[in-house]
């Protein structure tokens, strides 16, 4: 209950985000490849950015 109003710090929301944009991609693989690499690429820029923080 004393999580309620914890603030996400900048690390779980990159992951947060880069958890999303994989489960896109994956799902657009199947219909647009070219769509999938794109998502795949942003998620690989999250990920950079992850590794980079302390």
């Amino acid at each position: 209950m004393f999580g309620l109003f914890k603030k996400k710090t900048e690390k779980e929301k990159l992951q947060q985000q880069y958890e999303k944009l994989m489960k896109e991609a994956f799902q657009l693989s199947t219909r647009n490849r070219s769509a999938s690499d794109d998502k795949y690429a942003e998620a690989d820029i999250i990920m950079k950015k992850i590794e980079k923080l302390p």
